[in-house]
């Protein structure tokens, strides 16, 4: 497997603090995210890669692991198993187990345990972990659904429950890279992206809106209709309703994840439009009640 510098991928050097692990991911991630580089695959790429290098180094004992035993460093709990069995067997005749600890290749070693002779062939090892993304608009995140990707050429159905949230991390346990020597697979974890809708904003299980009213409508009361993310709604606006106004729907938001019939709120802004075009008579009208002030 190939080297891959997570250091580099952030823009940080090795002696980096924890704090700043967590600056650089930031800045990148708002950067590169899906959803403000829709149609460009090499910035998809790059937000992987930067998620990648953050889950390992913002992890202490990952971090450890990748700085002592880079690419190899996912099988360091088996390395350090196998170093520990054959000193033992070797103490008697004086033999070193392995030079160079000191940020050597462990490729070698790493290669025997894999694929040489002896007793390391028939230990088992588990396969490795795949990362997937997802992407996903509001709408479909609204419902349960069921949904196909395709990972190193194998198509996986899954259900999605409905609520799940961007960036969200979802594990299938055994969908990974096959075993080695007969050793349990690893997982397949699956990021998920949600669009941005052109009419709402989610925030939790709430949804934010904004819907256009009419001055007489705003000044006297009366009804106007909203489209919302599951049908359309009539609702009351009271008199003197004031531009701004923010009225809430309860139970009219988006689903809470994994559990049923529960729902967040829906947050109404009213924008009021003033006439245009106005005739002479209404032009007098408007006057006079300008004048009554």
């Amino acid at each position: 497997m190939e080297f891959i510098d997570y250091y580099k991928i952030l823009g940080i050097d090795k002696g980096a603090s924890e704090e700043d692990i967590k600056k650089a991911y930031r800045k990148l991630a708002r950067k590169l995210h899906p959803d403000l580089n829709p149609n460009d695959k090499e910035a998809h790429q790059k937000f992987q890669q930067i998620n990648e290098a953050n889950e390992v180094l913002s992890d202490p004992e990952k971090r450890k692991k990748y700085d002592t035993y880079g690419k190899d460093w996912q099988h360091a709990d088996q390395f350090e198993q196998q170093k520990r069995s054959r000193q033992q067997q070797q103490n008697a005749g004086g033999q070193q187990f392995y030079e160079n600890a000191e940020g050597g290749d462990f490729s070698s070693f790493f290669d025997s345990m894999f694929g040489g002779t002896g007793s390391s062939r028939q230990t088992k090892f588990r396969g490795q972990d795949y990362n997937a993304e997802l992407k996903l608009n509001l709408t479909d995140a609204m419902l349960t659904h069921q949904q196909t990707l395709t990972v190193n050429s194998k198509n996986i159905r899954i259900t999605i429950p409905a609520g799940i949230e961007n960036g969200q991390v979802i594990k299938l346990k055994g969908y990974g890279a096959p075993g080695v020597n007969g050793g349990p697979a690893g997982d397949l974890y699956i990021t998920f992206s949600i669009a941005l809708h052109p009419q709402f904003k989610r925030s939790g299980n709430d949804l934010f809106t904004t819907t256009k009213i009419d001055l007489y409508t705003a000044l006297l009361g009366g009804d106007t209709t909203i489209e919302t993310l599951n049908g359309k709604v009539k609702l009351a606006v009271k008199p003197e309703t004031q531009p701004g106004t923010r009225i809430r729907l309860k139970g009219k938001g988006f689903p809470v994840y994994k559990k049923e019939n529960e729902y967040g709120d829906l947050y109404i802004t009213y924008e009021v439009s003033l006439p245009t075009n106005l005739t002479e008579e209404q032009k007098r009208l408007f006057t006079e009640l300008s004048n009554l002030k």
